[in-house]
C-alpha cells in the first residue's frame, strides 16, 4: 500500500480509503456480512482509512463500521461527518454547538468507540455563524473525543473564515475524471494552508466501474436513478441525468481503451488518476465484497503517463463531457 500524510496532523493514510455510505442506504442492496468481509480484506491489504457519515441511513453506516472494525479499530483511521439530514431543520443541517455535542456522542456510540480521529462537518450550515461551530470542534478536541476537524464541501471563503477561528485539518470534497472543478481554487488552498484532503465520488458514484448499460435501470431505491430532488441538481444531472448519461457511458466504454494498454481494470485506472495528483492524500472508494476491495488496491504501485492522461482528457473532449464546469457545488 502507499501511504501519504494526511496534510499535517501527522498522521499517515493509505492512498486508497474505503467510503461507507453504501452500508448506510441509497445504493440498493448491500449485504452488511460482505460488508464486514471487505473491511477486514481492507486493513489486511493496507488500507487504513475509512469513512462514514452520521447521515449515511441515521447512523446505520457508523454502526457497520464499529462491527466491522472490532478488536481492528485502532488499526484504522476513522473518518465520520455530522452536520446535515436533520428532519427537524427546513434545510436539514444545523452545525450549532448543541448538534455538535450530541452527534459526537451519538457517532461515539455508534462506532463502538471512545475517539474518533477526524470529525468533519458533513456541508456548510449558512444559519450558524461558523465560529460558534468551529469553537465546539476544538472544545471536543480537547476533550479527546476528536483528534482533528475537518470540513466537506465548503467555498473556499467559508474555509478561510473557519480558519480565523480554529485550523480545519482536513477536507473533503468531490473529485474523479468527471469532475475536476476542485482543481481550480480548493486544491491549491489544501496545498498552501497544509490541508488534509479527502477525495470522496473517485470512481463517480459507478460510472468509472464501467458496468453501467445507456439504458441502465438503478431501481427506485438508489438515488442515481434520474429522478426526485437530485435531477435539479447540476453536477448529479451532468452524470446521470436523461441528456448527459448515455454520452457518460460512451467516453467510460473508450477508457477500457485506455485501462487495457496497462493490463488494468478501469476502477483501478480511475484510482490511479485520481491519486495522480500528489494533493490528494486518500481518494475514498465504496466497497461492497472483497472481491471489489481486491480490485481496488489494483491502483497502487504504477503510474499513468502523460501521453495517456492526455488521451483520457480527449476521449471526454469527444464525448462533449465538460469535467470542470464554472457552477460551484450547487446544493450548497
Amino acid at each position: 500500500m502507499e501511504y501519504r500524510p494526511f496534510g499535517r496532523t501527522g498522521l499517515e493514510v493509505s492512498a486508497i480509503g474505503f467510503g461507507c455510505w453504501e452500508v448506510g442506504g441509497g445504493y440498493g442492496a448491500v449485504e452488511e456480512t460482505d460488508f464486514a468481509d471487505a473491511i477486514g480484506r481492507a486493513l489486511d491489504l493496507g488500507i487504513n482509512c475509512f469513512d462514514t457519515a452520521e447521515g449515511y441511513g441515521d447512523g446505520a453506516s457508523e454502526r457497520a463500521l464499529g462491527r466491522a472494525l472490532g478488536s481492528r479499530r485502532d488499526d484504522a483511521v476513522v473518518v465520520t461527518k455530522f452536520g446535515m439530514n436533520y428532519r427537524d431543520k427546513p434545510n436539514m443541517r444545523d452545525s450549532s454547538r448543541a448538534r455538535v455535542v450530541a452527534s459526537i456522542e451519538k457517532s461515539l456510540k455508534n462506532l463502538g468507540t471512545d475517539y474518533v480521529d477526524v470529525y468533519i462537518v458533513h456541508w456548510p450550515d449558512r444559519e450558524t455563524p461558523f465560529e460558534e461551530t468551529m469553537e465546539a470542534l476544538d472544545e471536543i478536541v480537547r476533550d479527546g473525543k476528536v483528534r482533528f476537524i475537518g470540513v466537506s464541501n465548503f467555498t473556499p471563503a467559508e474555509i478561510e473564515a473557519c480558519m480565523q477561528v480554529r485550523r480545519v485539518d482536513v477536507a473533503q470534497y468531490g473529485w474523479n475524471m468527471f469532475d475536476r472543478r476542485m482543481q481550480r481554487d480548493i486544491l491549491p488552498l489544501c496545498e498552501k494552508e497544509g490541508i488534509g484532503f479527502m477525495a470522496y465520488g473517485s470512481l463517480a458514484y459507478g460510472l468509472l466501474t464501467g458496468t453501467f448499460r445507456e439504458d441502465q435501470d438503478f431501481g427506485a431505491a438508489d438515488w442515481r436513478a434520474r429522478q426526485g430532488k437530485m435531477g435539479s441538481i447540476k453536477l448529479f444531472n451532468a452524470l446521470f441525468g436523461e441528456e448527459s448519461f448515455p454520452s457518460n457511458v460512451r467516453a467510460v466504454d473508450e477508457l477500457k481503451g485506455v485501462a487495457a494498454r496497462y493490463d488494468k481494470s478501469l476502477p483501478q485506472l480511475a484510482l490511479r488518476w485520481a491519486i495522480s495528483n500528489p494533493t490528494i492524500n486518500t481518494a475514498l472508494v465504496g466497497c461492497r465484497t472483497v472481491a471489489e476491495v481486491e480490485d481496488n488496491v489494483g491502483a497502487i504501485g504504477w503510474t499513468i503517463s502523460d501521453a495517456d492522461l492526455a488521451e483520457i482528457d480527449a476521449i471526454f473532449e469527444r464525448h462533449g463531457v465538460e469535467t470542470a464546469p464554472d457552477y460551484w457545488i450547487e446544493e450548497l
